[in-house]
């Protein structure tokens, strides 16, 4: 069997835990810098279209619709990696960023917005 041949894909999604809603949340991280780039929701469908080829694929929860990066912006993510969680029900998905990852047009979502917590010391 081949990574993509259909039952080994389908096994795989087996594995994965949706929620009630159908969805399980994908954190986007850089495959070359480790950095957390954004965090979306997949069903099993758009997970199924991110394992088979090679593009992430998102669902929409505002559009309810399949929206894969960068098909409007240009801002593409090319899969590296993707790896489930001890539970099944959260996805890492290591990926090529070509551009901006955040709709507003920062490198990641998460650029600027640090809520200034307090710093914990583990002395």
């Amino acid at each position: 069997m081949t990574a993509n041949d259909p039952t080994a894909v389908e096994q795989r999604l087996d594995a994965l835990t949706f929620g009630p809603d159908g969805l399980l949340p994908a954190i986007v991280q850089d495959d070359a810098s480790g950095d957390v780039l954004m965090l979306a929701w997949m069903d099993r469908e758009a997970a199924r279209r991110t394992l088979t080829t090679g593009r992430v694929t998102y669902w929409s929860r505002s559009r309810q619709e399949y929206w894969r990066k960068g098909d409007t912006s240009g801002h593409r993510q090319y899969v590296r990696s993707v790896a489930m969680d001890c539970d099944g029900d959260t996805l890492l998905v290591r990926a090529i960023q070509i551009g901006a990852a955040c709709h507003t047009g920062s490198r990641t979502c998460f650029d600027g917005r640090d809520l200034g917590a307090v710093v914990g010391d583990p002395e």
